[in-house]
């Protein structure tokens, strides 16, 4: 998947800004439910690499399981191993590690998440896919970040019968 040029990235650009550096604050953003990923999220480090980008939990204090550390990449390439086991390598038994990348995974680190409960791999076709899915469900703040409308066509085989 080309994801600089495919739909993909066609559905994450809005207004000339790069939205998935948008989307990425909007899931930090807040502590008061404010989060699409958790009722509670914190922006971890600088991102450009540190590490884990994102730490959601349930409570204010962050101590309510299950605490979910994640990473997102914002290009087109492909996330290995290294990259995976690195963010795996930051979490407890007890917590949850997520890594969403708008290219896709190696076959590597699919091969090292298979065997862990524990640790999620998103890639950019299954982001847009959540996307779609879930988009009725979002608050009308994090819709105007990405604004789409639902549009019904006729299904040529279902016509023709």
């Amino acid at each position: 998947m080309n994801v600089a040029g495919g739909p993909v990235w066609s559905l994450l650009r809005h207004r000339g800004r790069s939205a998935p550096r948008r989307l990425r604050s909007r899931f930090t953003q807040g502590s008061a439910g404010n989060s699409l990923l958790a009722p509670r999220a914190a922006k971890r480090g600088k991102g450009a690499d540190g590490g884990v980008d994102i730490i959601a939990h349930k409570d204010e204090l962050g101590f309510e399981p299950p605490i979910v550390k994640v990473q997102v990449k914002s290009t087109e390439g492909k996330s290995g191993d290294q990259e995976v086991t690195a963010l795996y390598g930051k979490c407890n038994p007890d917590e949850k590690a997520l890594f969403i990348t708008l290219g896709e995974f190696t076959n590597q680190a699919e091969n090292f998440a298979r065997n862990k409960p524990n640790l999620r791999l998103i890639r950019g076709d299954e982001l847009v896919g959540l996307v779609f899915l879930h988009y009725e469900k979002f608050d009308s703040r994090y819709k105007g970040l990405l604004p789409l409308k639902r549009v019904y066509i006729p299904d040529p085989e279902e016509t023709e019968a």
